[in-house]
């Protein structure tokens, strides 16, 4: 079988299987193994003196090792059998996706909140790390939107964009980059010295994938002549590339997001993105659904066109 169609069938029934389950909660996730790697390599060397250094060798021993595990894996897996690779392959890049996950825990969220406001805080407590004991119903609205946004970027956007760089390989070493930063990349008392070069290699592993985010958000929704508010709110953002997405989500649905949040204890300042503060509703959160799944298919389209342009040339 032709390399560039295997690539093809292992995304696209990875990507399928996405759409259609999401993440079951009782699966086997790779993220979970990730996640334990990491707490142990935390729990052991962020200790003692030069944690910054202790960190970054945690950070790239985990990175580069997730790799180099799945290139020799996946060589063997083609050197027995396309038919057992294609699966399996598929089986990771479906885990690497969450698409369909985050936009019905964001559904939740809204239906959470509109039936009591302690309900909605628990339930956008899944998806967000802030502290979200005294979230306002419009707070829980907003936290749940943001998150839609961001990780619109780096659950789907950014996880194909290494796809297409370095194949299932590339994907699963950026999951293991975004789940160090998620776990460790606070700047946090006990995260700042030991998480910083885990968040400084998450910001460059996104920092393309953010921009194409938005860039299509904008473009699915008609409203590519709002990039001049896209460039002027994105940049604005303490993150280098989590306002990009939020900036473009803010001008789509002519809202503002930011503000000053709690994480863990600590009182952290936002700038906002967007200048028309108002009430979200559910209407809101339908369209910035639409503009995710419309923004997935679109980037799918424009994998599998330059695909095939790259097997014809």
């Amino acid at each position: 079988m032709d390399s560039s169609i295997l690539a093809l069938l292992v995304l696209l029934l990875g990507w399928g299987a996405d759409r259609i389950w999401g993440d079951p909660e009782k699966m086997p996730h790779p993220i979970v193994g990730y996640g334990k790697c990491i707490a142990w390599g935390e729990k052991r060397w962020n200790k003692g003196k030069r944690r910054g250094v202790k960190g970054a060798c945690l950070t790239l021993l985990l990175v580069v090792g997730v790799y180099l595990i799945a290139s020799f894996f996946f060589a063997f897996l083609k050197d027995i059998s396309v038919y057992l690779y294609l699966p399996i392959a598929a089986f990771f890049v479906f885990t690497s996706l969450s698409g369909k996950t985050l936009i019905r825990e964001v559904r939740l969220v809204f239906q959470a909140v509109d039936r009591s406001t302690e309900e909605g805080r628990k339930q956008v407590a899944r998806i967000v790390g802030r502290d979200t004991s005294e979230l306002t119903p419009q707070e829980v609205r907003t936290a749940a939107l943001e998150t839609l946004a961001e990780n619109l970027s780096d659950g789907i956007i950014a996880p194909l964009f290494w796809w297409g760089m370095l194949g299932v390989e590339g994907m699963l070493m950026y999951k293991m980059i975004n789940t160090l930063d998620s776990m460790i990349g606070y700047k946090s008392e006990r995260y700042l010295h030991f998480g910083c070069f885990a968040a400084r290699l998450d910001d460059a592993a996104n920092y393309i994938p953010a921009r194409i985010t938005s860039f299509l958000m904008l473009l699915v929704a008609g409203e590519i002549r709002k990039i001049d508010f896209l460039f002027r709110y994105g940049s604005a953002h303490q993150s280098p590339n989590s306002g990009y997405p939020e900036a473009a989500l803010a001008a789509i649905l002519d809202a503002r997001f930011g503000g000053t949040h709690l994480y863990f204890g600590e009182w952290v300042p936002k700038p906002y993105i967007g200048e028309h503060e108002r009430e979200f509703t559910t209407s809101d959160m339908e369209l910035a659904v639409k503009i995710n799944l419309h923004t997935e298919i679109l980037s799918i389209v424009l994998l599998v066109l330059g695909m095939a342009f790259c097997a014809i040339v």
